[in-house]
Order: C-alpha cells, then structure tokens, then sequence
C-alpha cells in the first residue's frame, strides 16, 4: 500500500528536477559558433550569432568567451530580448591593429535596448589604440576613434571585473541607460594617450561606480549632461585628468547634472582631482546637489576646481557661463598638491557658485599649506581648512 506514496514523491521530485532544468541558463559558447581563439580570425559573426541565440531565448541565457584571444571587427548587439543575458568574458577580445578601421566609427562593442545584462568575468578588451594616438601627437589629419564599450538607452545593467585596455577614445560609455552597476572595473591607458575617458556617463540615472582602477590619458570618470542619481565610490584614478562633473554648457538647451556622489576616491599623480567644467557660453544646464566626500590627493596639480572658463584649445567663447552650479559639498578632501593653488574655484561671473560648502580640508603644497583662489562663489566653510578659502 506505500506504491501511492512513493509514485507521489517519485513525481514531486520529477517536478523539481524539470523546474530546476528550466530554471538554468543556457549557455552559449562562442567557440561552438565558429569563433578561433587565435588572436586573428574576427570572431564578430560568431558572437552575433551566439547574441540572436541567447537574447531569444525565453529563459535566462548565458554567452561564454572562454580563454584565448580572439580577434573583433565592431559588433552592435541590439535587443530588447526575452529574457536575461550575461555575456562572460574569461578571454581577451582584440580590436583591428589597423586603426582605420574602427577609427571613423563611434564604438567598437555596441549594447542597446537591452533590459537585464550582465558583461562580467575577468576577461580583457584591448582596443589596439597606440597607432590612433600616435597619429593624433604627430599633427596629422585623424580619425576621431571609437569608443572600446558602450551601453545605450539600456536597463538594469551590470558590468563586472573587465578591464579596457588602450581604447581608440573612451573606454566604457553609459548613455542614455537606468540601474547600471559596475564594480571591479579596471582601465588602463598610457597617461599621454588623447581623448581616452575611463568611464563616461551621460544621459543616465541611477549609475553606480565601485571598487574600480583608471589610468588613462584624460578624465578617469567624466559626467556628461542628464546624469542624475550618479554614486561613486572607491576608485583609485591615477595618472588621469581626475573625476570631472562636464564639460557642460556646450549647447545653449542641455539637460542638467543632479545627485551626484563621490566618495572614498584616491587621485595619484593626476592632472585634476574633482573637476567641475563648463564653457563660458550661454546655457541653461546646471550642476547641483554634488557631494565629494572622504579623498585622498597624492601629487594632484589641480586637487579641487571648478572652470567655469573651460576652453581646452582655442576659439574660446570668453562670455559667462550659463551654467548654474549650486549645493555642491567638499568633505574630508586631504593630500598634496603640485601647485601651489590647491583650491581653485573659477565661477561665472553671471550665474555665481552658490551654496558651496566646504569642511574638513587639509591640502598642501611642497609641505606648506597651500593657497586658494576663488571667484564669483558663496562659500561656507566648517572645521579645518586649508588653505583658507576667501571669494572675490
């Protein structure tokens, strides 16, 4: 009389075992699609096809690049999908060694209209960009080069323990995107090379920057216009041209940047610490509600400024700044400066800082107190600082 018994827990378990198979990503090798790890073959058609498998797939699925390298012309995986992807990068993937190539194009690896991705693993992308900034030092006419990574009008994404390596320009781009969480991200650039962000958010809400490592030739993370809801914390930035709020006011009708932190950041051998820019133009952008909190400055030639005059080669527009920067917070900024103006807070004489706080900050140069300058701001101070802070 235990048959009944035993069929019921024969079929319970039977149950689970189906749901638990259904339950389990698919995944997709890259090899199995034609892909060759040998470091010349593109691989671009393979992971396509991996990509149309995957994103159809109406369970959770997974596309794997195992170890080795292999080559990749542009690729542009383009959703929606029907359900989740985590693309696992355990190999490095080698842009053309021509830069022509990819050099008129704006990315080399393209997600978009995706809702739930993950790019993770311990995996490389080397963008083979030292020709491109060797054509650019040598004043000859070049292309503008392309992004290594970009995200684009994406939700729910996580970026996980990458590295970028010598990108043509930016190395990771986040733009037009909600609920993107990256963490363990590493880029790597010469400290000459031109043009080449780390991380560039724009157009975003909701980001999450943490645990990362930049050495690159321009800003370690740059903040473009329509950044809101934007947390950073602990990234080492070094040599690089710092974390930099813009440039913003470039265009007369530009989305603002709003709720902005960043917390825990150490600047090494860097040209600027935390930045805030804008053109000197009419604008109706703005910067608010900025808090930079708990930073460590080694050797900084810039370690706090704001440029409201920023104008990086000629044909400046030399009027004032659009531009409203205001609630912007300077807590526990300490370290060494290699100028010996240490805080330089350089705001439009037509729409002034205000509510600029600052509070426990100990900045110094060649073992001395540093010195300040500040125009145009309202600057409340608390605790130490120094230098002292004094606006015309």
């Amino acid at each position: 009389m235990a048959f009944p018994a035993i069929s019921c827990l024969v079929l319970t378990l039977l149950s689970m075992f189906i749901s638990l198979v259904l339950a389990a990503p698919t995944i997709y090798n890259i090899v199995s699609f034609g892909a060759k790890p040998d470091g010349q073959t593109d691989s671009a058609q393979a992971f396509l096809s991996a990509w149309t498998k995957a994103c159809a797939s109406m369970q959770p699925a997974s596309i794997y690049v195992p170890a080795g390298k292999f080559a990749l012309g542009q690729v542009i995986f383009i959703g929606p999908c029907s359900n989740k992807v985590n693309v696992m990068l355990i190999g490095t993937l080698v842009a053309p060694s021509v830069y022509t190539v990819l050099g008129n194009k704006a990315y080399w690896v393209l997600f978009q209209h995706v809702d739930g991705l993950t790019v993770s693993g311990n995996g490389i992308l080397d963008g083979q960009g030292a020709s491109l900034w060797a054509c650019k030092a040598s004043g000859k006419s070049c292309p503008l080069g392309a992004t290594t990574l970009e995200f684009t009008n994406s939700n729910n994404v996580v970026v996980g323990g990458l590295t970028s390596v010598n990108s043509q320009m930016f190395h990771i781009v986040v733009n037009a995107c909600n609920n993107v969480n990256m963490q363990g991200v590493r880029v790597i650039a010469a400290g000459n090379s031109p043009n080449t962000n780390g991380i560039h958010v724009e157009s975003s809400s909701s980001v999450t920057i943490l645990n990362s490592n930049i050495q690159t030739g321009d800003d370690c993370i740059s903040i473009g216009p329509g950044t809101t809801n934007l947390w950073i914390e602990n990234v080492a930035c070094g040599p690089g041209h710092g974390i930099s709020i813009g440039s913003l006011g470039q265009n007369q009708q530009e989305a603002g940047v709003q709720n902005v932190t960043v917390k825990m950041a150490n600047f090494t051998d860097t040209q600027n610490g935390v930045r805030i820019k804008s053109w000197a133009r009419p604008s109706n952008g703005f910067a608010r509600n900025v808090i930079f909190q708990h930073v460590n400055m080694m050797n900084v030639e810039n370690p706090i400024i704001i440029d409201q005059n920023y104008c990086p080669s000629g044909g400046c527009p030399n009027q004032a700044s659009g531009v409203k920067i205001s609630n912007v917070t300077y807590q526990d900024i300490h370290g060494t400066s290699t100028t010996e103006v240490a805080v330089n807070l350089n705001c439009s004489s037509g729409n002034p800082c205000s509510i600029i706080t600052v509070e426990s900050i100990m900045l110094t140069y060649k073992n001395q107190v540093a010195k300040s300058s500040c125009n145009h701001a309202s600057v409340t101070s608390s605790g130490s600082v120094q230098p002292v802070i004094n606006c015309l």
